[in-house]
């Protein structure tokens, strides 16, 4: 498939899957970045400081700049989008509504929450629009070097997801910092602990995506009864305070996303 991709801003999130798409094979010649602050862009990419003028709309206007610059970079970016451009978004906070008042012209607008992981081909990534069923298809063909795509049954779930798929890396480093935080505490030298921290979660998750099993299951699997695992799943497990933990944290993600999404409107 040939692609066209005009990219405006290009940092951790952005550059992320501009790094994903690149090692899946899509040519870097495909690629516009327009980014006045990124040093250099990967070998092959197009950089410009600036929106270009008098070219062709492309395939794809992916915004990846922050949220609160929307409205500053519409007016460079509107004339650029076509009747055959499908706008990608991964401005948090920016409903759908913002941004297709944004972009009338549009094939279609697609909210899109990846996280880092799309690097390397990891990320889960939720997506809403307002294309139909071939455009559809034609974006999750487009996120697929990235990690799993999902597709929304309505707007109303992105913040959610936004709290649990995109912020959830953030929350599991935070846990995984606790868990060889804890064990230098009780005795082993931080760095040791650190890097036992690390490849017991990621052998823990690559057994979790392959098993047939759920992760509530695999944990039950692993812990015998009177021993060493049951006991601290116990600690977990008292008065329901991991769960509650991470409601409480997703509730604050979820939150905050929304309130964003009301900034959003009142500077559209």
């Amino acid at each position: 498939m040939t692609y066209s991709f005009l990219q405006f801003g290009c940092g951790n999130m952005g550059g992320a899957m501009l790094t994903g798409w690149l090692a899946s094979g899509i040519a870097p010649a495909a690629f516009t970045v327009v980014d006045p602050h990124l040093p250099q862009a990967p070998a092959g990419v197009r950089l410009l400081r600036t929106a270009p003028t008098g070219e062709a709309p492309p395939r794809f206007v992916l915004l990846g700049f922050k949220p609160q610059g929307l409205g500053a970079a519409t007016p460079a970016i509107a004339p650029l989008v076509g009747p055959g451009t499908i706008v990608l978004s991964i401005l948090a906070g920016v409903d759908m509504a913002t941004l297709r008042a944004r972009f009338p012209n549009a094939a279609a607008v697609v909210r899109v929450m990846p996280n880092l992981a799309a690097a390397l081909g990891k990320s889960p990534i939720a997506l809403v629009g307002d294309g139909d069923a071939t455009i559809n298809a034609e974006v999750t063909h487009l996120m697929a070097p990235l990690g799993t795509a999902e597709w929304l049954s309505g707007e109303d779930q992105m913040d959610l997801v936004t709290a649990l798929a995109g912020s959830g890396p953030a929350f599991i480093y935070r846990v995984i910092d606790a868990l060889a935080a804890g064990a230098t505490d009780l005795g082993l030298p931080r760095e040791q602990a650190d890097r036992l921290a690390l490849a017991m979660v990621d052998g823990a998750a690559a057994l979790a995506a392959a098993s047939e099993h759920g992760p509530g299951e695999l944990a039950r699997r692993v812990a015998s009864p009177g021993g060493t695992t049951q006991k601290g799943l116990d600690v977990l497990d008292a008065d329901d305070r991991l769960a509650s933990l991470m409601r409480d944290t997703l509730r604050a993600a979820r939150d905050r996303s929304a309130e964003m999404t009301q900034e959003a409107r009142a500077a559209g």
